[in-house]
């Protein structure tokens, strides 16, 4: 009698790689609320990225560390607008959970179907005085390509903080 043996199908391995997504977006939720960081990233059950750093600096800073290996991560931020959006598209990630999502970052996360959970939906991201729109969110209006994001942000950045 010949011996069989079985492969799992391209369902179940589809299954699994769900499940396993599932797990690594609900790590770096908790591994987010416990550590009271601003920045998670965990892929394939790793954390691979951890920040406190304000505003998209986190974002960029794992860009620049884990360059094509965000793709297919799982990221947990405290505070997502439009510029960390398409940040977030730039580097291809799989899903994300931000405690407070601004309705323009929902729409570009929408728009490059990123799967996206959230605790507080607000209309715009405002500056840490919490009296005008976040300089990142209003400049990243201006932006009209994901390609483009990285490289206009980043200058954007180092802009402003050669201004301060």
């Amino acid at each position: 009698m010949p011996i069989s043996i079985r492969t799992p199908s391209l369902i179940t391995a589809a299954l699994i790689l769900v499940a396993e997504e599932m797990r690594d977006l609900e790590l770096a939720k908790e591994i987010l609320k416990q550590k009271n960081l601003s920045l998670v990233i965990v892929k394939a059950g790793e954390t691979v990225f951890e920040s406190r750093s304000s505003g998209i600096g986190g974002l960029l800073q794992a860009i620049e560390k884990l360059e094509e290996r965000l793709s297919a991560s799982s990221v947990a931020d405290r505070v997502v607008g439009r510029a960390a959006a398409l940040l977030l598209a730039y580097s291809h990630v799989n899903e994300l959970y931000a405690a407070t999502l601004s309705d323009e970052g929902l729409k570009v996360l929408e728009e490059n179907s990123i799967p996206v959970e959230h605790d507080h939906l607000v209309p715009k991201i405002l500056d840490k005085e919490g009296k005008n729109i976040c300089p990142f969110e209003k400049f990243s209006i201006t932006i009209n390509s994901v390609d483009e994001a990285y490289n206009q942000l980043k200058a954007f950045t180092e802009n402003l903080r050669r201004n301060q």
